[in-house]
């Protein structure tokens, strides 16, 4: 639960932030990968190049794998 409440935290600062400076956010329509195409080929690669391929037997081993893929 502390981690959730420190997202909610987070959000509210950054959307705070935004509203202070007199900007907006650009909204995404959820499942349309042709305008947020860098998190789309990410999220694709990540599943073809490591997740497809591993069994996660903990939560600090799947931290210490995704690290190591991140790196490579």
């Amino acid at each position: 639960m502390a981690a959730l409440a420190n997202a909610r935290d987070v959000t509210l600062a950054v959307r705070n932030w935004i509203e202070a400076a007199c900007s907006q956010t650009a909204y995404i329509e959820p499942g349309s990968p042709w305008e947020n195409g860098y998190c789309e080929s990410f999220n694709g690669r990540m599943k073809d190049e490591l997740l497809n391929g591993e069994i996660f037997h903990s939560l600090r081993e799947a931290q210490i794998i995704i690290e190591e893929w991140r790196k490579h």
